[in-house]
């Protein structure tokens, strides 16, 4: 399996095909279309991310060490940044997650082509998923 900055060298080449950021937003825009929805019974306040404009939802799973993630989000365009930090963190060893640097965000502009509250959000998430990965890794010392 790829690690996490593989997978966002990838993201970045992905990115660096497109020229303008209509092809970009489209691109992201369609990822969270693919993304698979979570099940209603996670639809609860527990599991969203505070900090976001939109609703997103995010739960996680641990299995032989790796942390495996699911989200959703009621706005499209967050349904696409939470289906790209999905695809770099799920299924990643807790430790790896817990001390990512999240530099595909910024290589590919993002942060200046998001307004401040979901550039905000988008932090949240990623925050908070690297919470869900510090919590796995203190239960298994």
């Amino acid at each position: 399996m790829a690690t996490i900055n593989e997978i966002q060298d990838q993201i970045i080449e992905d990115f660096d095909l497109f020229d303008e950021w209509d092809e970009k937003y489209a691109y992201i825009i369609d990822l969270g279309k693919k993304l698979p929805g979570i099940d209603a019974k996670y639809k609860i306040e527990a599991n969203i991310i505070k900090g976001c404009q939109s609703l997103v939802w995010m739960v996680s799973t641990y299995k032989d060490g790796k942390v495996y993630f699911e989200g959703e989000s009621d706005a499209i365009i967050v349904k696409g940044l939470v289906a790209l930090l999905l695809k770099v963190l799920s299924g990643q060893p807790a430790e790896d997650i817990a001390k990512s640097d999240m530099y595909f965000i910024d290589k590919i502009g993002m942060q200046q082509h998001l307004s401040m509250t979901r550039s905000n959000g988008l932090a949240s998430m990623v925050k908070q998923m690297k919470m869900h990965a510090i919590a796995y890794q203190s239960k298994t010392v």
